[in-house]
């Protein structure tokens, strides 16, 4: 598939994109979750959807990756140095930077509440959005298992083994268990420590969450074509956060993967993807 890279900037902030794809299909952008990188999106999921007739772009979040980082930033009430409106407005500048207007918006986790805020604030650049293990920020439909919790919150380790082993233990209790695959976690987290180790980064992102308000009243409004995915092992964000965002959005679709948990094996893609590409051809 077409490859490219680039720099998006929303003010100073400034965004680390891929492109795979044509560039005269639709768009398809993907957003990621806390802490994680671009590439968790991985090359030959976006070379599947890019099959299917679209331009896929993946960028990294401000505060990882090849993207800003926010040390020295001021902080809000909350401690938060940005808000989830500042993330969506980040994904806008990508889609800015390739010279697309409207596209297909999918987020997972974090990236799920930042795919909802876009369609919040600014429907109009959003031909159809898909949120995933993702929630609307209601406290009361935030059900983590108590080991999931604990690991969510811990400290970042300061090394590369440590680093590495903390992603393993997290997706040991959150992952997907029929997929299980300690060798594929370990290279993934290598990968993404080797590209950017920046151990501040998702606490401040998580700081963005926990500073925003709950979507609930704002999603009853939303207009923009949704699907909403979960797992139904997911110990991180349980399914009922799932099930409440949907029931919230008018017209959206709830779709329950089996075996899923909070991450995305790949033998999982095929399904997740034809789910995906479903939900944009029935609204093109």
């Amino acid at each position: 598939m077409t490859f490219r890279s680039g720099l998006a900037h929303n003010g100073s902030t400034e965004l680390h994109y891929d492109v795979f794809g044509d560039a005269t299909n639709p768009t398809l952008l993907l957003v990621n979750g806390l802490g994680s990188q671009c590439i968790n999106y991985a090359d030959e999921w976006c070379d599947l959807f890019a099959s299917h007739g679209l331009q896929v772009l993946r960028f990294d979040n401000r505060d990882v990756g090849l993207s800003s980082k926010f040390d020295q930033a001021p902080v809000g009430e909350h401690g938060e140095a940005y808000s989830l409106s500042d993330m969506a407005a980040d994904g806008l500048a990508v889609l800015d930077a390739v010279g697309v207007q409207q596209a297909h918006v999918m987020g997972l986790s974090m990236g799920g509440m930042i795919v909802q805020t876009m369609a919040i604030e600014h429907p109009e650049r959003l031909l159809t959005m898909t949120s995933v293990m993702s929630s609307s920020g209601e406290p009361e439909y935030m059900k983590s298992s108590p080991l999931a919790a604990e690991l969510l919150v811990a400290p970042p380790a300061t090394d590369r083994a440590g680093i590495v082993q903390q992603a393993v233990d997290g997706l040991r209790e959150w992952g997907s268990p029929a997929f299980a695959d300690e060798a594929r976690w370990r290279a993934a987290a290598e990968a993404a420590f080797d590209r950017s180790f920046h151990p501040s980064g998702p606490g401040r992102q998580f700081l963005a969450v926990r500073a925003s308000a709950p979507r609930a009243e704002r999603l009853r409004s939303v207009q923009v074509p949704t699907l909403v995915i979960h797992g139904d092992r997911d110990t991180l964000i349980d399914q009922i956060a799932g099930r409440r965002t949907a029931e919230l959005i008018p017209g959206a679709h709830f779709e329950l993967i089996e075996g899923m948990g909070h991450d995305y094996p790949p033998q999982l893609w095929p399904q997740w993807t034809a789910l995906v590409v479903a939900h944009i051809r029935d609204h093109s």
